[in-house]
């Protein structure tokens, strides 16, 4: 089983993507609204209050998507959150990766949890 994280940098986007993951037969994810660095340092550090204005965009906050996967969903997903929010590759899409899971308590038995 896999950790996907996945933050996604337009919040719209995920009217597609929960619906997406359904079909996929990924029912469970947890969605985190979040901020980055470059956002925070260039609000609450003085020195950095130019950054923001420096940038050619004003990116809204993001959201971070977190999700225990067996490990034969995880291209499928990574595949359809490229589909919906463009090539991770490119700057401002997001980002994407798993973590292997040695051990999971608390899943739905459909999901992979002891009953």
């Amino acid at each position: 089983m896999q950790l996907l994280v996945a933050v996604i940098n337009q919040e719209e986007k995920l009217d597609e993507i929960l619906p997406g993951l359904v079909e996929l037969g990924v029912t469970g994810a947890t969605i985190l609204p979040s901020e980055g660095m470059g956002r925070m340092l260039s609000h609450d550090i003085p020195i950095f209050a130019g950054l923001e204005a420096l940038a050619a965009y004003s990116r809204p906050r993001n959201h971070t998507l977190l999700s225990v996967l067996h490990d034969s969903k995880v291209e499928a997903v990574i595949a359809l959150l490229q589909d919906i929010c463009g090539d991770f590759q490119q700057p401002s899409t997001g980002i994407v990766f798993t973590v292997p899971l040695s051990r999971v308590v608390g899943l739905a038995p459909e999901l992979g949890g002891r009953p």
